[in-house]
């Protein structure tokens, strides 16, 4: 069983920065990928973005990429997703997740173990 704390989000002007963590506890964090999603008011969980259990590799989300940037910390079992540049589009609850597979999954259902959320608002 794993347990996931988001924390870091909050208000933000357009065009600012957030920092999100997810803080994972067990002893076995750096056996799994680590994924970011996110949901806005009545839309589907969309996939944001994924690191491997090393951390050497990641995925983004197109609409994501080159603005975001997603890190993990296996000594502190915490995964971060750090966001530049922030749309209004941005605006959703953002939830991290163990990936399931070993392949950089961007499914929802390839995900287990979802954390509570941490809402980020983008004004423009």
């Amino acid at each position: 069983q794993v347990q996931l704390v988001e924390s870091g989000g909050g208000l933000v002007q357009a065009g600012g920065s957030l920092r999100l963590s997810c803080a994972a506890s067990g002893r076995t964090f750096s056996s799994y990928g680590m994924g970011w999603f996110r949901q806005a008011p009545g839309k589907e969980r969309e996939f944001v973005a994924t690191i491997s259990r090393s951390g050497t590799s990641t995925s983004y989300a197109d609409s994501v990429k080159g603005r975001f940037t997603i890190s993990r910390d296996n000594a502190k079992n915490t995964v971060y997703l750090q966001m530049t540049s922030l749309k209004p589009e941005d605006t959703a609850v953002y939830y991290c997740a163990v990936d399931r597979t070993v392949a950089l999954a961007r499914r929802p259902e390839m995900y287990a173990y979802w954390g509570q959320g941490t809402q980020v608002t983008v004004s423009s």
